[in-house]
């Protein structure tokens, strides 16, 4: 087996637990694994973060985004030959100049009716909604505590412009959450097809890490696999 080092980005309005269930078949399969926990300030801040991350493992890793985590290894990497594969999860994937926000508008995304803004640039997910736009296929006892915990994250993330996109000379792999009411699933496989990755599908909700984590596991060990 493949042993990786395995870097996990999670999305808006969540942070590294978002992995919780995914890491323990991570290490079952000998990888090591670091969950970063994003300020979700902005962009460039959640870029920096992920990279200090990822340049104190030592490497090849294997750098997997989950939701905005996507748009967030899109930018970490582009440049280095410490990553050796890009995994998206039910994740964005812009190409130069594309927001993670402008995609939500080319496929008619409704999940902006469930953003409700706070101070200072802010914003959450209506904790009445939670569970039908975010984790429809986990149970509502653990969706209800999400949505409770929730860690308010800047709507100037989901706005910035993506530079040169890291999937460009990285090898991709894409996970398609088939029953996604955040990121819809036709804009997932618009993305795997444009950048040409490796392309499963699970009939998850947008929150795949938690209800299909044996399955992103797989394909993360997958992706580890085919870059060794």
């Amino acid at each position: 087996m493949t042993v990786a080092d395995v870097v996990l980005v999670h999305g808006l309005w969540s942070d590294g637990s978002s992995w919780s269930e995914v890491i323990p078949f991570l290490h079952d399969a000998g990888h090591r694994v670091a969950a970063v926990q994003l300020p979700l300030t902005s962009l460039e801040d959640d870029v920096a973060a992920t990279r200090r991350v990822v340049e104190r493992m030592p490497g090849p890793v294997v750098l997997a985004g989950w939701s905005y985590g996507g748009t967030v290894i899109t930018n970490a990497m582009a440049e280095s030959s410490h990553v050796s594969a890009l995994v998206y999860v039910a994740a964005f994937a812009p190409d130069r100049g594309e927001s993670s926000f402008g995609i939500l508008q080319r496929f008619g995304a409704t999940v902006g009716e469930a953003v409700r803004p706070y101070e200072d640039g802010l914003c959450g997910l209506d904790t009445d909604r939670y569970q039908e736009v975010f984790a429809g296929d986990v149970p509502a006892v653990r969706a209800n505590v999400l949505a409770a915990v929730q860690k308010p994250s800047a709507l100037a993330c989901l706005e910035a412009a993506s530079g040169e996109p890291a999937w460009r000379s990285v090898r991709s792999w894409y996970q398609v959450a088939e029953e996604d009411n955040a990121l819809p699933p036709a804009a997932q496989r618009f993305m795997a097809e444009r950048m040409g990755a490796v392309t499963t599908s699970v009939p998850s909700s947008h929150a795949s890490p938690l209800s299909h984590a044996g399955e992103v596991a797989d394909l993360i060990t997958r992706a580890a696999v085919g870059t060794a």
